[in-house]
């Protein structure tokens, strides 16, 4: 009985977490919002406790700042962080898919292709919530396949600052299609064992997101900007 109530417990703590998470990903919680324990508690039906082991878990890994006086906040990055993240996270996907490319086994290629082929269904669904999630997966795994542990704990670090931003990248329709499209040229780049080829695909991918993301900032910037004067009077 102890163990059940024990994995009951675990299993409630996580399941906040993963949900907590989703809604700070997929842009329900905005960026440089503040987490309200009491109001997320009720919304999510569980008590504080686990809002708050959730909120330390997602201040570790980035999507959350804890800031004194204030409590936890939505991280809302600068552009000029946003540009700089970017650049960082495209050389270390890079270098992930040319050591995958060179040390993947045949059983996890045959993961990442049924992971593909699931992603493909939630596109086709435009399910964009689905598809980010096995997305995700994907580009876990690719890193995870480099076999680089420090790669991987440096990727997992950097990657969760922007993965909002990542999300919100594929709600342009042409944008998402050319995503699609990349994500084949990765799986068939790894098929070929092709380490340059995969580490330019995985680059050029996550620097076309970066653009979309500034493009997507920039005229957010502008419509949020107060009306002149002159354009007042109208």
């Amino acid at each position: 009985m102890v163990v059940t109530v024990q994995a009951n417990a675990q299993n409630l703590h996580e399941a906040t977490f993963q949900k907590l998470r989703s809604l700070l990903v997929e842009g329900v919680i905005l960026p440089g919002s503040k987490l309200n324990e009491r109001e997320l508690a009720e919304s999510l039906h569980v008590s504080r406790t686990p809002i708050r082991e959730a909120i330390k878990r997602l201040a570790a890994d980035g999507l959350v700042e804890l800031i004194a006086n204030r409590g936890a906040i939505a991280i809302q990055l600068s552009h000029e962080s946003v540009v700089h993240t970017f650049d960082v996270i495209a050389q270390l996907e890079g270098y992930s898919g040319e050591l995958a490319a060179k040390n993947i086994s045949v059983a996890t290629l045959s993961e990442l292709e049924a992971l593909q082929y699931e992603m493909m269904a939630s596109y086709a669904r435009r399910d964009l919530s689905s598809y980010y999630k096995l997305n995700l997966r994907i580009h876990h795994l690719i890193n995870q396949a480099a076999n680089n542990p420090v790669l991987t704990q440096l990727f997992s670090q950097v990657n969760a600052r922007i993965e909002a931003l990542r999300f919100r990248s594929n709600q342009n329709g042409v944008k998402w299609e050319k995503a699609v499209e990349e994500h084949q040229e990765m799986i068939d780049a790894l098929k070929a064992r092709d380490s340059e080829r995969m580490r330019k695909v995985m680059i050029q991918h996550v620097m076309n997101k970066r653009d979309v993301v500034i493009e997507l900032l920039k005229t957010e910037a502008l419509n949020t900007q107060p009306l002149s004067c002159e354009t007042s009077k109208v």
